[in-house]
Formats: C-alpha cells, structure tokens, sequence
C-alpha cells in the first residue's frame, strides 16, 4: 500500500514523486518506457523551469551534462526582431536538455529520494472502491497482471494519458492545432538560440543541446503537411534559405544532420479536467499547448511542485486530499490560461496587428526588451505584461505616436 502512484516518470511524474517521498510520503512510479530513453520534445526550459531545478538542487547535475548554456534569445516575428535575456527568479542562462539527459536524471532523483520506480510497466487499468481510484493494475512486458493499491493515483502521462482515458477526464478550453514539426540534431553549427518567422507562415528555430549540437526545426502550418512529406529534406532545408538565406547557406554548408528528421504533430491544444475522486492529473496529461512556445517542460516543473504541495496537505491531514488536488487543478488553470492563449495566438505563425505593435514597441528600447524578456522567461505574468498602463510604458521609452498605440487584441 503506497500513499500514492504516480502513472508516467518523465518530466511531471518523476518530479512529483521526488517531492512526496522527499516529505516522507510512500511513493510508487511507474513508466512504460526504460531509461534513458528519448521522446519527442523542443527540450527549452524557460527560466522559471530551470529555477525549480535550482530550488530541488538538481541544476548541478543538470550542468554537469555538458548541457550548453543560453543567455541570449533571438526573436523576429515578419520584420520586427528582439535580442536580449532577462534574469528571472535568480536564472541568468537557460537550457534545452536532452531528453535522454533530463529524464534520466529525474527519474534518479525520484530513486535517490525513496521513490520506488518500476520501468517498462504498462497500466491496463485502475483499481476503484466506493467510487474512489485506490490504485493501478497492469504488467512488466508480457508477465502476468499485477496490482499495486495506494490512496490516490496521478496520471503524469502524456497527451494520450492512460489514467485521464480511464478515469473519462473531459477535455474542455480545446483549441484547434495549428502547426506540424520537423526537428534533429546537428553537428557543426555556432548559433545562438534563433525563433525565426518568415513570410508565407513559416518558421525555423534552433538552440545548443547536450554533445556539442544544436536542435534545428522547422515549423509550418497543418495544411501544408502532405505537400512538406514529399521532400522532407528539400523542403527543411528550403525554409532556411527562404527566412534567412545566410543561416540557409550555413545550414547547409556548416551543418552536419547527427540524427533522422523527426515530425510532430501535435493534437489540439486543450486543458482537461484534472482531479477526481482518488486522482489528478498532471503534465500533458491534464493541460497541453503547442510546441512553438517551448513551455510544456517548464509548466510540468512548475505545475507539478504546486500539485506535490496540495497532495502534502492531503496526505498529511491537513485538509481532505481530493480538496487539496481541486485546488491545485483551480491554481494550474487561473496561472496557465495567459501563457496558453498566447500560444494558440502566436503558434498561428502571423501575429496579430495588436501584438505587432506591443512587439515593435518592446523592440525599441532597453525597458520594452527587458520587460519582453521577462514575459519570455516566466517572470512576468501576460495581465501585466499586457496591461493597458503598462503597454503606456512602453510606447512612451519607445516613442511610439498616440494614434499608433493599440491596448487590445479586438483593435486588430
């Protein structure tokens, strides 16, 4: 009998147990994969993700990876280009780990905090009584049916959550995806982290990793994804020499592909209902966006202290466990909303006249870059940011005439 299981070891789950049993709490994880092992991913860490790792004393191990640190950003949306960073919560470089590397590594911490972690285990079902979830049944590869009991379950298991499936969480908040993915890994490459928009919907990024190489992607709208498979290769490459023909020429000069192109297509961004009788859920499991803002890695950090202090209080007697998980579902979606309606907006690949404006403004002085950047990196909330006396701020450092300021997205 567990105080709780955790379904799904990756960046929420392993987290998740490593701060229940770092309060003394029986925590049981269990993941279908083995590690290290990879999974789709843009791998950036904003600097509030990186802080939790700080706070956990994990960011020591995490640079001793050999991971690259980044301490510039390069944005340019049609036109307008921003280049700075901005120090959040004591982080003045940011990451974009391996997954091999990352997960690894939180899963160890769950291990060394006195989790139990089984790897290749697969749940097939839960166990229920009194119209409560009270644990997890399923099998290690193709051995016979196992059950483990605990008094609450967490599916921390990705978009196609087996425990938010099982438990028939609703989606609600859906938004319809906009964009595919390809990405690799390259050799040879000196950049520094580049978010580049062009004309015609198109968008290239790239950033260090772990090894010395750089993860380079593209993005295009959905519709143009079967015409992009017939010259996958062709079609990456052209996207750069489009947007940028010079880092095109490096691309393909400079650049050496380490790895297959791989493709993402994500499923609709959505919030799902999280928490039920005996259970939560966390991570993509409960609340994805698109890639384009590279904050999945970071929210699941972030979300999942929030949710291991709600569960502490449960546990603990503090409060009925199944309160304590609504509130963590209520303070996720109150703090998240912001970050993911920008998502949706940007991922779109063509910025609304409005954030055209606030962008350009931001670009043209240091305050309207710092304060750009702080909203980059988690340190400043979208309502502040965006705030009518605060955009004021930024069209006076930036000069910008009154008949040209815009305050909101329905002026567009």
């Amino acid at each position: 009998m567990y105080d709780v299981i955790v379904v799904g070891a990756r960046c929420a789950g392993s987290p998740l147990a490593m701060l229940l049993a770092r309060k003394g709490h029986r925590v049981l994880v269990v993941d279908r994969s083995t590690f290290p092992s990879d999974t789709v991913s843009t791998h950036y860490m904003h600097q509030v993700g990186v802080a939790r790792l700080k706070a956990w004393g994990l960011l020591d191990k995490l640079v001793a990876s050999g991971v690259t640190p980044i301490r510039r950003l390069n944005f340019s949306y049609t036109g307008i280009t921003l280049r700075g960073f901005a120090e959040v919560e004591g982080i003045d470089e940011v990451y974009a780990p391996r997954r091999t590397v990352l997960d690894t590594l939180l899963v160890d911490a769950a291990r060394e905090a006195g989790a139990e972690v089984i790897e290749g285990f697969t749940v097939t079902g839960l166990v229920r009584e009194d119209g409560r979830v009270c644990g997890v049944k399923g099998n290690l590869a193709d051995g016979p049916e196992q059950e483990f009991r605990a008094a609450f379950v967490v599916g921390a298991d990705g978009r196609n959550s087996t425990v938010g499936d099982l438990v028939e969480a609703e989606y609600h908040t859906v938004r319809p995806a906009s964009c595919f993915v390809y990405y690799s890994y390259y050799d040879g490459l000196d950049w520094e982290f580049h978010h580049w928009t062009g004309m015609d919907k198109q968008q290239f990024g790239a950033w260090p990793t772990n090894d010395d190489q750089h993860l380079v992607t593209v993005m295009r709208p959905l519709d143009r994804f079967a015409e992009f498979r017939t010259d996958v290769d062709a079609n990456f490459q052209q996207v750069f020499d489009q947007i940028l023909p010079e880092f095109g020429a490096q691309l393909r000069d400079n650049g050496k592909r380490a790895e297959r192109l791989r493709s993402m297509r994500y499923p609709d961004n959505y919030y799902r209902r999280s928490t039920g009788p005996g259970w939560a859920l966390v991570g993509d499991a409960g609340y994805h966006k698109d890639p384009f803002t590279g904050w999945g890695i970071s929210d699941a950090l972030v979300y999942t202290e929030v949710l291991a202090e709600q569960l502490h209080a449960g546990l603990s007697g503090e409060r009925p466990i199944d309160e304590a998980a609504a509130e963590y579902e209520r303070i996720r979606d109150e703090r998240s909303l912001d970050t993911f309606n920008f998502t949706c907006m940007i991922s779109e690949l063509k910025a609304p006249p409005f954030y055209e404006t606030v962008f350009r403004a931001a670009g043209a002085s240091e305050l309207g870059l710092t304060q750009f950047f702080r909203l980059i990196g988690g340190g400043l909330h979208g309502k502040e940011f965006f705030a009518p006396e605060h955009l004021d701020t930024l069209y006076t450092a930036a000069g910008t005439p009154a008949a040209e300021r815009m305050y909101t997205a329905d002026e567009s």
